[in-house]
């Protein structure tokens, strides 16, 4: 049975970093392409970061180029997600995914077979 166990959220001041960590089980990690997603209350769940299986390929959305970054560790099944220089509008759920397959689209929902249940991050201004 596949697992994607999310943790890490939490409430912080705008300025502030968090790390989330997904934990993913029931699955050969090493062959999976890994993704954060975030949904904000009133709006669609949407890619925040995708890495490809082994890592050496990462996407992000527009708006947290250069302030969140993606990373794994294969040995862990961990894949983790750095927040740096959080904004009030960073509020949200934040899931893990995992797919099986190759995506030329790594930052949309339905690219993905599997997802963890999410951990919340709240950020006050």
């Amino acid at each position: 049975q596949v697992q994607l166990v999310e943790s890490g959220g939490g409430s912080v001041q705008a300025g502030g970093s968090l790390t989330l960590s997904c934990a993913a089980s029931g699955l050969p990690f090493i062959n999976m392409r890994m993704g954060w997603f975030r949904r904000a209350p009133g709006k669609v769940r949407e890619g925040v970061a995708a890495t490809n299986s082994g890592g050496t390929r990462t996407d992000y959305a527009d708006s947290v180029k250069g302030r969140f970054f993606i990373s794994q560790a294969a040995a862990e099944s961990t894949v983790y997600l750095q927040m740096n220089s959080l904004k009030p509008e960073d509020t949200a759920m934040y899931y893990c995914a995992a797919a099986t397959y190759y995506s030329d689209n790594p930052l949309a929902n339905y690219e993905y077979n599997y997802w963890g249940q999410g951990t919340q991050v709240t950020v006050s201004s």
